[in-house]
């Protein structure tokens, strides 16, 4: 009864406090100059991971087993991991509001759907079912779910890194077909104002040649970002699915059965081995990788949400109804 009551206190001050965030976060965006907000977001952060880590904690001392057990727990989980790596990122002072601005929402609505009124009926927790009696769900199920935050973390920032590219390659085709149709229509007009307007024009160049400069450091920040990010996402996927195929044959007899869950796992891994492949050539990094990153988190929620809409399968308990 202690530990129920807790939970449910802990619950609604995670939610509480995320619905706060949230409208701090938002805030934020378009009002940069309030230090202040941005101070109390990063310390509301702070309150809810701490929420959620006595959340974690309390499941796990009542019903003694990790709390990883349904997609309940395993979304409590993964928000956790983002609230975790958004907690490192205090490390980096320089590149901390980059990152953080992928992090922060992240961790915030996957909490906030987690502890919301969706998934009533599973926020209540079960005896395990034999398969899941092992020591091997900790290490399994943690990394794979660790594995999915920081691959998730680091594809966001390859997203961001596509729209800033392609809004840059927007923007100069529409000045190409302004410089065209300038050019047919008033070519008379502006030869013969082309001696008055040189300085002007050299003075306009240097703010936007300063503009690109920070865009194209931007850019490259951003790639290098996802690019560690995923790596050690690859890692902690590559060991949460090795563990696992230990796991499957010590519960089912069979280190491998295609299960929707490990073939969705498995193809998973090839889009982000893919990745890492592409990052290594020079001439292919930027948006060409950025693509596949994109790829690869589309996959990610196929895996991790979509197959557990299906219910079927050896990892059928992770599932839910509409």
């Amino acid at each position: 009864m202690i530990f129920s009551t807790l939970e449910h206190i802990l619950t609604h001050i995670s939610f509480s406090t995320v619905s706060v965030v949230i409208t701090l976060h938002l805030i934020t965006l378009l009002v940069n100059e309030i230090v202040g907000l941005y101070n109390s977001l990063e310390k509301g952060m702070v309150v809810t991971f701490l929420c959620i880590t006595g959340l974690l904690a309390t499941r796990w001392v009542f019903w003694k087993h990790f709390p990883l057990s349904d997609l309940y727990e395993s979304l409590i989980f993964l928000s956790w991991s983002f609230y975790l790596i958004h907690m490192i990122l205090f490390f980096f002072k320089k590149e901390k509001k980059i990152l953080s601005a992928i992090t922060a929402p992240s961790a915030i609505f996957t909490q906030g759907f987690a502890t919301s009124g969706l998934l009533t009926e599973m926020h209540q927790s079960a005896i395990l079912v034999p398969a899941l009696q092992s020591q091997w769900l900790m290490m399994h199920v943690s990394m794979m779910v660790l594995g999915y935050a920081a691959l998730l973390c680091g594809s966001l920032l390859s997203v961001t890194l596509l729209i800033i590219t392609f809004q840059k390659n927007l923007i100069s085709i529409f000045d190409k077909q302004k410089q065209l149709l300038t050019g047919s229509f008033f070519f008379s007009e502006i030869q013969y104002m082309n001696d008055k307007s040189n300085i002007n024009i050299v003075q306009n160049a240097l703010p936007s040649s300063v503009r690109n400069y920070y865009r194209f450091q931007f850019i490259e920040q951003l790639d290098h970002w996802s690019y560690r990010v995923i790596s050690l996402g690859f890692i902690f996927l590559t060991v949460g699915i090795l563990s696992g195929a230990v796991w499957a044959n010590e519960a089912w007899g069979s280190y491998w059965n295609w299960d929707p869950k490990e073939t969705w796992a498995f193809i998973t891994w090839i889009i982000f081995a893919i990745y890492l492949h592409i990052r290594t050539n020079q001439k292919l990094r930027g948006a060409n990788s950025a693509i596949v990153a994109f790829i690869g988190f589309l996959i990610i929620w196929i895996c991790y949400f979509g197959v557990n809409l299906l219910g079927i399968g050896l990892h059928s308990y992770g599932s839910f109804t509409l």
